[in-house]
């Protein structure tokens, strides 16, 4: 045998079985948030400048980032809050949103989605999301509205928005608050408009591993009525009305929290919001080149678009159908156990993400919370979950996060879709690794 035939062999058997990874070391990560030094000198003119938190008198770069976004989104006001999560609940409180209401959330998110009902002494009552958009399904929305019902939260899942027109709908005819959970979705739009601008109010992530990030921790929240924006004002600092050119007089108008964000880390995603425009531009040429390389493979079924909208590609999730693979009776779980395990040994850095639907987190099915069950200890029962399609969703898919974020991983995705390719051509080895696990 030559050279040639046994280094083709090798690249052809499977990685799990001893063959070449398809997928070489150093592209298996790439970095993000790229970090420049643009990003390093607006960190230090703050730290130099002094003005360090976001209630200093005058403008600072908490201020800067709230016209800037506000702008972006098409809105009157931007309130910055320490996290995507306390974003969230701002948002909430800001609407009135409190004890003995219920809002309803979708039951595939991150767990803030339905954490942040719960901060306001509020009930998260669990709807079940698209098979296609993984966002909240309308008709299941309205099937858990309940007199009790307060708002709706939209999560505008790994970057897809919600069907806004639909849930809107919804919202005017029951007179429900609508908050957009755009933490995975910046710059993505909906029949033209973009995210942040859709419901009454809305919350942003800027946590480092975001499409906009900051060097660590930080939220926003976006809305049209200037009530809404001083209310959420004073939540994120102690309840207190902070005027420009007025000395604080540190009294407590209603319960606030301190949830303000802090200026190095406005300074650093003022810079990073820069290249935004750019990145965006480059993340969506890479990801549809790697979604092409990947659509023609029988059984995976990868994330489209929803007509009229735009996607923000923050998470790339793949749903795996072992019939239309061929692989007739194999489980949704096996078949994703062993392309998971392939995949991971060719190098393709694919992982669950998440492994249960939002009512079967711990923090709801015992119902702590703040102590005698409350907040849902006394309230009447809140609806059953509605979670069938969540849960399917959770078993027979897979997720690519973070690594096809910097502009440069075309060449990376590149490679993951060589290795999707690669264990494609042994179905029958999946099928035998589907059926043992």
């Amino acid at each position: 045998m030559s050279t040639g035939e046994d280094t083709g062999r090798r690249q052809e058997r499977l990685a799990a079985f001893g063959g070449t990874p398809a997928v070489p070391r150093e592209l298996r990560t790439t970095a993000w948030p790229v970090v420049t030094d643009a990003d390093r000198d607006a960190v230090l003119r703050v730290l130099d400048g002094g003005r360090l938190v976001s209630d200093t008198n005058g403008a600072t770069a908490v201020s800067d980032l709230e016209e800037r976004w506000a702008a972006r989104c098409g809105v009157a006001h931007c309130v910055a809050t320490s996290n995507g999560t306390t974003a969230l609940s701002t948002a909430l409180a800001a609407l009135g949103v409190g004890s003995g209401d219920e809002v309803i959330v979708p039951s595939l998110s991150f767990i803030a989605s339905a954490l942040a009902p719960v901060h306001q002494m509020a009930v998260p009552v669990f709807a079940d999301v698209d098979p296609g958009s993984f966002t909240l399904d309308p008709a299941s929305v309205r099937a858990q509205i309940t007199p009790r019902t307060a708002a709706i939260l939209a999560v505008h899942l790994h970057g897809q928005p919600a069907d806004m027109d639909a849930l809107a709908a919804i919202a005017r005819e029951h007179g429900l608050a609508m908050v957009e959970d755009a933490a995975q979705a910046h710059g993505a739009h909906w029949h033209g408009r973009p995210v942040g601008s859709l419901g009454d109010a809305a919350a942003f992530s800027l946590q480092v591993t975001k499409n906009l990030p900051t060097c660590g921790e930080g939220g926003l929240v976006t809305c049209a009525d200037e009530s809404v924006a001083e209310r959420a004002r004073m939540i994120r600092q102690f309840g207190e009305v902070i005027t420009p050119g007025r000395d604080r007089d540190y009294v407590s108008h209603l319960l606030g929290w301190n949830h303000k964000l802090s200026a190095v880390q406005a300074a650093f995603t003022l810079s990073q919001l820069d290249r935004f425009d750019a990145y965006e531009q480059a993340r969506q040429r890479n990801v549809a080149a790697f979604l092409d390389r990947l659509r023609p493979l029988p059984g995976l079924v990868v994330p489209t678009v929803t007509p009229g909208s735009s996607h923000a590609w923050h998470i790339l999730r793949l749903r795996l159908d072992a019939t239309a693979a061929g692989l007739d009776g194999v489980q949704p779980a096996g078949f994703r156990r062993a392309v998971h395990r392939l995949l991971r040994a060719e190098g393709v850095p694919v992982s669950r993400y998440q492994v249960m639907t939002l009512p079967d987190q711990k923090v709801f099915t015992e119902r702590t919370g703040f102590g005698d069950g409350r907040p849902w200890a006394g309230a009447a029962e809140p609806p059953a979950p509605h979670d069938t399609v969540a849960r399917a969703v959770i078993e027979d898919s897979l997720t690519l996060q973070k690594r096809h974020l910097n502009p440069d991983a075309g060449e990376a995705l590149q490679r993951y879709a060589d290795g999707f390719e690669k264990v494609w051509r042994h179905l029958d080895t999946v099928r035998h690794l589907a059926a043992a696990s």
